[in-house]
């Protein structure tokens, strides 16, 4: 599929948000010196010392993320103090952040050493050949899907999906074991869906079989009605003034943090317990390849534990995970990559147009 083409198809996508970047002038050529480091696939015993040591030398890197903006002071300036490596961030949605990679790299013009945002568009920038190998002995201590046999990303936090609740208007003993008890009337009324979340309804019907998966919401639709809402947060607060008593996707993150505050909520997650993950990448011809390098381990490694105390779910499997005993199935980025107006389509036909 032709660059332009792909980045129209997530520009538009459900999760593009951010606006589509005019083209950038192809007169426009770096002068920075690029190329791969060896380090990245080396396994000897001296490999992290071989990689700070080459790091220092470059000083710098330039990372382009997706993380909220409130999130970066617990991770960027770790890392700047341990190592002594200055990290220029340039940060925006992660439809923003995969246009302006491969428009850069269209145009032969390379600033950008690492990256982190969503696992689809890591994916996709796998594809374009933006991202460099890495063999990392931190990949086994990761959770199950966490790296794709290819090694250009892996995965560093995961975004759990799980249902939440109105605690004065659902008793927890009422509350279902399964998907398929949401059939029963007495969900009429009650349940509501984030706009956007084809990703988890694929991954969720393709594990219980897609005929039967998409007879199931549907019978649930028709019978109980499902509230559309634009925005994780937005629904989170609705279940929390009552107004949706249960939704079906929110955050894990979202009604804990509530919770805690004493909100009228909480959460329960139902099989499967589908997760999106994030991954960090090194781009293939870096100006500072090796300072990418090591800030693609420290992300899978020291920095796991910061992310913890984020309300991340970590992938590292050594971290504190606030999901430690759950099984949990990643969302494939292939699927959507290939698949997405199909599942796009779907969940219109299933859940209908928004509310306003």
């Amino acid at each position: 599929m032709p660059v332009a083409t792909r980045l129209r198809r997530f520009a538009s996508g459900p999760k593009g948000a951010g606006t589509w970047l005019m083209a950038l002038s192809c007169a426009v050529m770096s002068l920075a010196a690029t190329a791969q480091t060896p380090l990245a696939t080396y396994e000897g015993p001296d490999r992290m010392q071989r990689i700070v040591a080459e790091a220092k030398k470059e000083a710098a890197l330039t990372l382009y993320t997706s993380f909220a903006a409130t999130d970066l002071p617990g991770l960027i300036p770790p890392f700047e103090k341990k190592y002594g490596i200055k990290v220029n961030v340039w940060r925006a949605s992660t439809a923003s952040v995969l246009q302006r990679a491969v428009i850069e790299y269209t145009a032969k013009r390379y600033e950008v050493d690492a990256i982190h945002i969503s696992g689809p568009e890591m994916e996709a920038l796998n594809r374009e050949q933006i991202l460099q190998p890495v063999l990392s002995p931190s990949y086994k201590n990761l959770a199950p899907g966490a790296v794709p046999q290819h090694h250009g990303w892996a995965a560093t936090l995961l975004t759990v999906f799980v249902q939440a609740y109105n605690t004065n208007a659902i008793k927890k003993q009422d509350l279902p074991v399964s998907f398929a008890d949401f059939r029963d009337p007495k969900w009429k009324g009650k349940l509501g869906i984030e706009s956007e979340d084809q990703d988890w309804f694929a991954t969720v019907v393709t594990q219980l079989g897609e005929e039967k998966g998409m007879g199931l919401f549907r019978e649930i639709a028709k019978t109980n009605g499902v509230s559309v809402r634009t925005g994780h947060t937005l629904l989170t607060n609705m279940v929390v003034a009552g107004e949706v008593p249960l939704a079906l996707t929110v955050y894990n993150y979202m009604p804990e943090s509530a919770k805690k505050k004493g909100a009228s909520i909480d959460w329960f997650a139902l099989d499967p317990v589908v997760a999106r993950s994030n991954a960090v990448g090194v781009a293939k011809k870096a100006p500072h390849p090796n300072a990418a390098l090591l800030f693609h381990e420290y992300m899978l490694s020291e920095a796991q534990d910061a992310l913890v105390a984020m309300n991340y779910v970590p992938t590292n499997r050594n971290a504190a995970s606030p999901m430690k005993n759950v099984a949990i199935k990643l969302i494939d980025p292939n699927l959507m990559l290939d698949q997405r107006d199909k599942w796009n389509k779907a969940y219109d036909s299933v859940f209908g147009r928004r509310a306003p």
